[in-house]
């Protein structure tokens, strides 16, 4: 029987299973709503199950795996659990009604001569069957089970054979290559593998969305057989070839809405703002106690050199933790301020943006109090704007932003209000961009007025070029990667408690030795504690590799420290640290209290911090030389490295302890004994994305939580990438609409669209 009446079969027996509508149309393309391919009821299924609405996400939703039916088995030798194949002949088959539900059930009997084994078909009618009958030969494949004594295969797949070839297709069949793909309670593997059959069956796809010009330099094949060698591999080599293809579709497609972006940016204009001798910057430069390094010099002409010209800087400053982004995001600010506009510092966090706003306050001194008391003569005006603040205290600072009197104005999510607006909005400063979305760069842009504001986005986590290329690639990068001078070393060290438990009893003493020659400490806590079911705030995730279940909280694992907040801080206060001064700090605390907290130990008025990750970035406290992170394989390699940032910033050296239970060359312990070993956040990052799903990298950077990346290794992939964003830098040079390309064009807008609603379903 020809292959293609075999699929015919199968569809046949799968929508009379399903009862599956016929498709109505010849064919199909990839925007069509699924359920006008494969009916109703599969199609509300896969909805349910996978999120898969569309021919073109149904054909995205690729194998996880391929298997093989089994070797040709004899009768006899079947055993229950494996996976077989057998050739054998129809001694007897009969259909009858099931009992208790509505349908058919056909059962029939197939020997090789020498043994007998059951085979069972669930439906509703015998149509699909045909052929099943008394003498008919052919080939099974199935599980082995056992019903009643007997062993059976129940709804096999199966070829009838004809005469002559039968055992050249025996063997054949058996090794052909069958998907399997991650299935759910409401649909199994074969019946989405049956959805997909239906669909590439009447799949047309009229324009390929890789240029052919791409194709043939790459020595890439079509998209349409792409799709089909991955779900319908001949060989291992198809799969090879297809996964290859397709891996260009995604670096392709992302990268050309990159190009555009960056293009677009090119195309605004912006009132140029260039250094004003004798100004804001200059006395500031004046009265710094330090030198810049040569890196932060660098990358200040730079950003300095691109805010003199007439359209938008689009920048990235990524660096080491401490490496003095600040001040070069400062001194950008000031440049700005000094050509009478204003700049405006957003940051995911109440208390990250009230930790700027004292530390730039601090910096700036005079010449950041403009109407007060002690202020210089040109000084300007700093403003706190967060969803916190008062009635009074917010109009206070809408209306220093509106009038201009506030020359730098930092903030959080409030600033992405509609009543907030600005007199000259000149810069956007965005620290830890990938706690935004582009839709919120834009939001915050948009409040320019006339053309555009210049915008500068910071992050403290170190990223491998291939992830700046794909994450970031609508941002000209400029990376800091040497640290202050000044600044002190940080020794980081694995504490395992339970090979170790008196390492533990030193680390409280260690802080207790601290704390007496006039230092302090953190003590970071992976949840707060004492939280309703639902309520957990601030809390590190557990990682995908660690040796503890994510459904366990701390407490409840034998053997393990108490890792709340709230329950640790009364154990050490009433334990180990009774006596010293101890806070807490935690993102359930109401704003007023964590900015009393925080000040307090700032003052040096606290000992000891035990608290959550909200102070991961940002908070900066130079007589803080010792950090205890418990439970530390709770955390991720990135978050780790910005957690220990927050010791060894002043002239003492820093010393950060990793608590943990992981067993000695488990993957968490492994992934700790890296942390420990490197203060080099660039190492760190590939090793913590090469732990985690580019999905998880990617959907929060790019503004929501669903990735378009499926098959693209980011580590894996460098090369693909590069290439990839190439190709794509020139396509876009000549045709910036993609008029030529309408399959790219709408697999570029499907991106674009995908952003939109992930960011609108967050706002």
């Amino acid at each position: 029987m020809a292959r293609q009446e075999l699929v015919l079969l199968a569809l046949a027996r799968y929508r009379a299973g399903d009862g599956i509508p016929a498709y109505p149309g010849d064919v199909a393309v990839l925007a069509d709503p699924l359920r006008l391919v494969i009916g109703d009821k599969a199609a509300k299924r896969l909805a349910s199950a996978f999120g898969l609405c569309t021919v073109a996400e149904l054909l995205a939703y690729y194998p996880r795996r391929y298997d093989k039916r089994g070797e040709l088995t004899d009768l006899i030798g079947l055993r229950e659990g494996e996976y077989v194949t057998v050739q054998a002949e129809v001694a007897s088959a009969r259909v009858r009604r099931m009992k208790n539900r509505p349908g058919t059930i056909l059962e029939a009997m197939v020997t090789d001569g020498r043994g007998q084994l059951a085979l069972t078909f669930f439906g509703h009618g015998h149509q699909e069957w045909r052929g099943l009958s008394p003498g008919a030969r052919g080939l099974f494949s199935g599980e082995v089970s056992s019903y009643r004594g007997k062993r059976q295969l129940t709804h096999p797949e199966y070829e009838l054979l004809g005469v002559g070839n039968a055992q050249a297709r025996a063997e054949e069949f058996a090794n052909e290559l069958i998907p399997v793909y991650r299935a759910s309670a409401q649909m199994a593997s074969w019946r989405i593998a049956g959805s997909v059959e239906i669909a590439l069956d009447v799949l047309d796809v009229p324009s390929d969305p890789l240029p052919a010009e791409t194709r043939r330099r790459h020595g890439l094949c079509g998209y349409a057989d792409a799709l089909r060698g991955i779900h319908r591999p001949v060989d291992e080599a198809d799969v090879i070839r297809s996964k290859y293809r397709l891996k260009w579709d995604e670096a392709f497609r992302l990268q050309v809405l990159l190009a555009q972006r960056r293009l677009a940016a090119i195309a605004y204009n912006a009132v140029p703002r260039p250094p004003v001798a004798g100004g804001l910057l200059a006395a500031f430069d004046e009265s710094l106690p330090f030198e810049l390094t040569i890196g932060q010099q660098l990358a200040g002409a730079t950003i300095s050199d691109e805010l003199g010209r007439d359209h938008p800087m689009h920048r990235l400053l990524q660096g080491e933790v401490g490496s003095g982004k600040t001040v070069i995001a400062l001194r950008a600010m000031l440049q700005v301020v000094d050509a009478a506009g204003q700049a405006v510092l957003l940051a995911p966090t109440e208390v990250l943006a009230q930790q700027h706003f004292r530390s730039i306050s601090s910096m700036l001194g005079p010449l950041g109090m403009a109407g007060q008391l002690g202020g210089a003569a040109h000084a300007t005006r700093l403003t706190l704007l967060t969803g916190s603040l008062g009635a009074a205290a917010r109009r206070q600072a809408l209306l220093e932003a509106a009038s201009g009197s506030a020359g730098i104005v930092i903030g959080t999510h409030a600033l992405l209000q509609d009543r907030v607006q600005f007199a000259d909005l000149g810069l956007v400063v965005i620290d830890e961009q990938h706690r935004f979305g582009v839709e919120q760069r834009d939001a915050l842009r948009d409040k320019a007025g006339d053309g555009r504001p210049h915008m500068l986005v910071m992050t403290a986590t170190p990223i491998p070029r291939t992830v700046a290329m794909t994450v970031f690639g609508d941002l000209d990068v400029s990376t800091l990667t040497e640290l202050p001078a000044g600044r002190s070393p940080i020794g980081t060290y694995v504490v395992p408690v339970d090979e170790r438990p008196h390492y533990l009893t030193r680390t409280w003493e260690r802080i207790r030795e601290e704390v007496a020659a006039g230092r302090q400490a953190y003590v970071v806590c992976p949840r707060i504690g004492g939280a309703e079911p639902g309520q957990i705030e601030d809390s590190a995730p557990a990682c995908a590799d660690s040796d503890v279940p994510a459904s366990l909280e701390p407490d409840e694992i034998q053997g393990r420290p108490s890792a709340s907040v709230l329950d640790l801080s009364a154990d050490l206060g009433g334990g180990p640290l009774s006596g010293l001064r101890l806070g807490v700090l935690h993102g359930r605390l109401p704003s007023d209290e964590k900015d009393k907290v925080m000040l307090a130990f700032a003052d040096g008025l606290v000992d000891v911090l035990v608290t959550t990750t909200v102070i991961e970035v940002g908070v900066d406290v130079p007589n803080a030389v010792v950090m205890v992170i418990m439970d530390a394989d709770r955390f991720g390699v990135s978050q780790l490295h910005q957690l220990r940032g927050r010791v060894g910033r002043g002239r003492h050296p820093g010393l950060c302890l990793l608590v943990t239970d992981a067993s000695e060359g488990s993957e968490a312990r492994l992934r700790l004994e890296a942390v420990a070993g490197t203060l080099d956040g660039f190492v760190l990052s590939r090793i913590d994305l090469a732990q985690r799903r580019e999905g998880d990298v990617l959907g929060t950077a790019q503004a929501g939580r669903k990735s378009s990346l499926k098959l693209l290794r980011l580590l894996e992939d460098e090369d693909l990438i590069g290439q990839a964003r190439t190709e794509a830098t020139a396509l876009v040079a000549a045709d910036p609409a993609l008029s030529g390309q309408p399959g790219l064009a709408a697999a570029v807008r499907a991106l674009a669209e995908l952003e939109r609603a992930t960011f609108l379903e967050k706002a």
